[in-house]
């Protein structure tokens, strides 16, 4: 460990479950990194994501957005296309796109949205943008129509929250350089979010366990049971 963990570490009560407000106040007070860190939530849920009526995935913007801004490729033709241009997306095309990843294995982008129409074209690189987690989902609102709409979301600080193998999501809420207040509209907007999610299948205990955590520095654990 870096003598800055070490330092930040030292903050934090081994086996303490901390109230959230609580918790952020000290990721606040640990020594700074020389950039501007993410703060991220990582909650463990008591599911089975291996089967299908126990899946946590959703999409939302948070109100204070991320502190990230993504940059957007936009796969739609015609009055689409022109829609995505108009709404700010940094990159617009349909086959040429698809094209210049297949050929070049260029990814200067973010998050994918495309029209339903460009789906099938898109299955060319699926296994290219698969395992990048860049495929458009509608699920995840980037196979739309309304590209516009799509765009503006993502500029503005939406975020896909989804079970990984263990269980666990993993989400960034905002900057250190946010302060407290916005960072924890982000925190109760996105645990409000995920409570709402919890699928009729699941059993026993649903927030396993919660932690905040800045890019570099040392985890807050978090009682979930607030």
């Amino acid at each position: 460990m870096s003598k800055r963990m070490n330092e930040a570490a030292k903050l934090v009560e081994t086996g303490k479950l901390y109230d959230a407000k609580e918790a952020m106040e000290l990721l606040l007070k640990m020594p700074k990194a020389k950039f501007d860190e993410t703060v991220e939530l990582h909650i463990k849920l008591g599911v089975d994501g291996k089967q299908a009526d126990q899946q946590v995935r959703g999409v939302m913007v948070l109100p204070n957005g991320t502190g990230k801004s993504k940059k957007v490729l936009v796969l739609a033709k015609g009055d689409k296309a022109e829609a995505a241009k108009q709404a700010g997306a940094d990159f617009v095309g349909d086959d040429d796109m698809i094209q210049k990843i297949q050929s070049e294995n260029w990814f200067g982008f973010d998050v994918i949205v495309a029209t339903p129409d460009m789906m099938a074209s898109i299955g060319r690189i699926a296994k290219i943008l698969g395992p990048k987690g860049l495929m458009p989902n509608p699920k995840s609102g980037t196979v739309t129509m309304d590209v516009a709409k799509a765009v503006n979301e993502i500029k503005a600080g939406k975020i896909e929250y989804r079970l990984d193998k263990t269980n666990i999501i993993h989400c960034p809420i905002g900057k250190v350089s946010f302060g407290l207040e916005k960072l924890m509209e982000n925190y109760n907007a996105l645990m409000d979010a995920i409570i709402k999610a919890k699928p009729a299948a699941a059993k026993g205990t649903y927030l396993r366990s919660v932690s905040l955590a800045t890019t570099m520095g040392a985890g807050v654990k978090v009682n979930p049971r607030q």
